[in-house]
């Protein structure tokens, strides 16, 4: 396979081992080799195969297995459900077990379902219970910790049951987004709340630990709340629960309560999955799909996954052995978009949905004829006897004659793994393998890319850029367009039918992203993760039709994002949408007054005594002072520049909001408690003192501060969005794809 220079960026900043002092010491075939080697066990011919495989481009595993195999970790599974009881022991047992599962680079589900709501009795105490949500926050902490020491941060999936007594608290729960920024959160909707919703009746609310109703809810004004809390900003998705434990292929050993953090992979509690995806693109040939290459592919691909859990090193003894009880490999695409874009089909088409359909079904096939025949070489899964293979019970709705004979031919001689297919995300993968991103259509056909000294270089995507180039059209004035436009479906100088051809998300009606993901969940035993892309300009019934459709339609869950829903737009492409451009707005600040009233703080960071002054005038706080110990050179330059910077904001009338969430969360080498909080760098210190000193006025602490009626009501009901508007790695803008954060230039991602 040929590297590019991103899929370069990202292999030696991610994947490529690194010797003690922190230089290179392996390359592309190095570390294909290492990989082949380990999860082939040394057998010369098998590790051969699987060098190859990965080398063609046409299959990749998930990040850890690329990253771990054959070194002290071991752990190549990204995907993870833990249960969490009713009990201290059981929560506090999970928080443990969920640290040490992040800290080696898996994300974790939760359902928190079985959790007694708020201020229900606790007979052992005589006292009241906190309730799931106080839980939650303490799960979303642990996750902050741990991560201080890591790589990348933990990713968690949090779900609770339409019927749980606390459920209308749950779906308001991250209103405020900077609340619980390490979670992703899902309802849980029942098949009953589903009907209820459509009939407009009420259903009952069930304590979890006595199992009693407890209360009526009226099902469509739940979920309309989800609705609008999905329109507000993309939280909490829903999750099809009596959908997916339908398709559960061994419930004689549990019920599926929760995914992983994305959604794609519904698991039991204690349950594992390592997942891998085929690269459609690159299996197109001569203007078509190469249909027995990708036969072949799916083959390799099953046995190197299969593979994968033998030599696998899995966190907790419990896991490995539900893991090992179920095999369950997780096979999925990507390359989707960029296949579509080479056969000229456009994404948004029925032709488009068809073929999407068709190819799933024949990688699920041959995935599980593959997988039958493992089970005669090396034996079926150990649940396999209670399964529904066992029992003849898969449900297919065939485009291929032959399911009825393989269906046939699995009860009988078994199969290798409980479950085959999933679709999940490919941020970093797909980046090496130069191609789009799962399922999804191209965010864009071009984006700008931050580099040294205040460079900007235009990236294109290939097959398009090969489309204008053939056109004579390439030209860097119309690339300049695009990346400004963010679509070329208003750019009259491309002819309609490259319009046609060429869609980005945003091009791309609602109803056709949850078209296109129910044609490949049709064939998919787990589930699909994807993102349905809404214009800024999308109503609250948009949403909720799309839901219903999403139900309708067959789909185990749904995630949406409404364009610029957030104040810091998850976005990256151009300053306006399409050809409506935003006019530019300068901002003047309000002159400083003699006379200023303020407070000052201390706070204790890794680098010393802080004192953080603010200071109000008669329309609000004016100006923020720092100053730090002794200390002198570069740090006190950038103390000052932090000062300088956040009193000029104020007096731009920028809220104190907008301020915090730019500073807090700032990471540096040493970070410091402080008053039970970590404090983790200079520039998060100067934000904690701001968060305190809005904390202070509102509980009418501070007597001596004024602020204007305005401003105060104004912050109270504003609602705080998600932090991230660039990478933190490279600076280049973040794509909101497949219900994650992914930078498209160095691949960070959120999960």
């Amino acid at each position: 396979m040929i590297l590019t220079d991103n899929a370069l960026i990202v292999l030696e900043k991610r994947y490529f081992r690194k010797d003690n002092e922190g230089r290179l010491c392996e390359d592309w075939p190095a570390m294909l080799n290492r990989v082949a080697q380990n999860i082939s066990q040394g057998d010369p011919g098998m590790a051969a195969r699987f060098y190859a495989l990965m080398d063609s481009g046409y299959f990749l595993p998930n990040s850890p297995t690329l990253m771990n195999a054959g070194g002290d970790l071991q752990q190549l599974s990204a995907c993870f459900v833990l249960p969490i009881e009713d009990s201290m022991d059981s929560i506090f047992e999970t928080v443990k077990n969920a640290a040490l599962i992040h800290k080696s680079g898996g994300g974790t589900g939760f359902s928190f379902s079985r959790l007694r709501e708020a201020n229900a009795r606790v007979r052992s105490t005589n006292g009241v219970s906190s309730g799931p949500l106080s839980f939650l926050r303490v799960f979303n902490a642990a996750t902050d910790a741990v991560k201080q020491g890591g790589t990348r941060r933990g990713a968690n999936m949090a779900i609770l049951n339409v019927d749980h007594p606390q459920i209308m608290d749950f779906i308001v729960c991250k209103e405020d987004t900077a609340e619980l920024t390490n979670f992703n959160l899902s309802v849980g909707i029942t098949e009953a709340f589903m009907q209820a919703v459509m009939q407009d009746d009420e259903y009952n609310l069930v304590s979890p630990h006595t199992g009693e109703v407890a209360g009526k809810l009226r099902a469509r004004e739940v979920f309309c709340l989800i609705v609008e809390m999905a329109y507000k900003n993309g939280e909490p998705g829903i999750v099809f629960l009596d959908r997916i434990n339908a398709h559960n292929p061994t419930p004689a050993v549990g019920r599926i309560e929760s995914t992983n953090p994305c959604g794609e992979q519904p698991l039991l509690p204690n349950e594992a999955c390592n997942l891998g995806s085929l690269n459609l693109a690159a299996l197109v040939e001569n203007g078509g799909l190469n249909w027995d290459r990708l036969k072949e592919v799916v083959r390799d691909s099953v046995d190197f996954l299969d593979s994968v859990i033998d030599v696998s090193r899995f966190p907790l003894p419990q896991i490995d052995a539900m893991a090992k009880a179920n095999r369950k490999i997780g096979l999925g695409v990507m390359g989707w978009a960029d296949l579509l874009y080479q056969l000229q089909i456009p994404y948004a088409s029925d032709e488009a949905v068809e073929l999407g359909s068709r190819i799933m079904e024949v990688i699920d096939y041959e995935a599980k004829k593959r997988s039958s025949e493992l089970a005669r070489i090396k034996g079926s899964f150990p649940n396999f006897p209670d399964s529904i293979y066992a029992k003849g019970a898969l449900n297919r709705k065939p485009l291929i004659a032959d399911w009825d004979s393989l269906i046939s031919a699995i009860k009988v001689d078994g199969i290798r793994n409980a479950t085959l297919t999933t679709i999940a995300p490919t941020g970093t993968i797909s980046m090496i393998a130069d191609t789009s991103s799962g399922i999804e259509p191209q965010f864009s056909l071009a984006y700008v890319k931050n580099v040294m000294d205040g460079e900007k270089l235009i990236y294109v995507n290939k097959y398009f850029e090969a489309e204008l180039a053939k056109r004579g059209l390439l030209t860097k004035e119309l690339l300049e367009e695009i990346t400004t436009a963010g679509s070329i479906a208003h750019i009259d100088s491309i002819p309609e039918e490259v319009r046609r051809i060429y869609q980005t998300a945003h091009d791309i009606s609602p109803e056709w992203h949850i078209r296109m993901q129910a044609a490949f969940q049709q064939y998919t035993d787990n589930a699909v993760s994807k993102t349905i892309n809404f214009p800024n300009q999308a109503t609250v019934d948009d949403i909720k039709i799309a839901y219903e459709l999403a139900y309708q339609l067959g789909c185990k869950g749904v995630t949406v994002y409404r364009d610029g829903s957030r104040e810091n737009q998850v976005l990256s492409v151009g300053t306006g949408s399409g050809h409506n451009v935003i006019p530019e707005k300068k901002v003047a600040p309000r002159n400083r007054p003699e006379i200023t009233h303020g407070v000052t703080q201390r706070l204790e960071t890794g680098c010393g005594h802080m004192y953080v002054t603010i200071n109000t005038d008669e329309q609000g706080a004016c100006e923020v002072f720092v100053q730090m110990g002794k200390v002198g050179g570069c740090a006190s330059a950038q103390l000052e520049a932090i000062a300088r910077l956040s009193s000029l904001a104020l007096r731009s009338h920028i809220k104190i909001d907008a301020l915090i969430r730019q500073l807090k969360g700032i990471r540096c080498q040493s970070p410091m408690w402080h008053k039970g909080k970590m404090i983790t760098s200079c520039g998060d210190a100067v934000g904690q003192a701001l968060d305190q000193f809005l904390a202070l006025y509102r509980n009418g602490d501070v007597k001596d501060l004024s602020f204007t009626v305005s401003e105060l009501e104004g912050e109270q009901s504003h609602s705080r969005r998600h932090p991230a508007t660039l990478c933190p790695d490279c600076g280049t803008s973040i794509e909101h794809l497949e219900g994650c954060l992914k930078c498209p230039s160095c691949g960070w991602s959120k999960c």
